[in-house]
């Protein structure tokens, strides 16, 4: 019996199909997966995942990506410095990040979200999806 071949992640793939290719770094390995397959179930954009900061480092330089999106709050080394290294890397400060955390609720903020927190655009864990995708495309434009 053959096994079935399984599918290579190919670094073009996402450009090629015209999805936009997010890298999602966030240490909430259950919200990381809900929040991947609800993206990607748009068809719309290609998620790169993980949940260690430092490798998100490295995943951005090894990947062309349209979008950074990045919890605030993680073990060991938190959103807002991974962000300043890596908008001091010439390879990756012209990637926009999204921060997306629980950081803050709807109550604190706008519809749930802020505009900016540092000059980096911000939104709130607590909205919908849908607002989820047009935050993304108002980012990406």
């Amino acid at each position: 019996m053959t096994q079935p071949k399984r599918k290579h992640h190919d670094p073009q793939s996402a450009v090629a199909s015209g999805k936009k290719r997010i890298l999602y770094i966030d240490d909430e390995k259950d919200f990381l997966l809900l929040t991947k397959i609800r993206l990607e179930r748009s068809r719309e954009f290609e998620v790169i995942t993980t949940t260690d900061p430092k490798e998100g480092m490295e995943l951005a330089k090894k990947h062309k990506l349209d979008l950074i999106l990045m919890d605030v709050i993680m073990p060991g080394l938190g959103g807002g410095r991974v962000a300043e290294i890596l908008l001091s890397d010439v390879q990756t400060k012209s990637i926009p990040i999204l921060f997306y955390s629980a950081l803050v609720n709807d109550i604190s903020t706008e519809n749930g979200k802020l505009r900016k927190i540092g000059g980096r655009d911000f939104i709130s864990k607590t909205v919908g999806y849908h607002e989820l995708v047009r935050r993304i495309k108002e980012v990406l434009c």
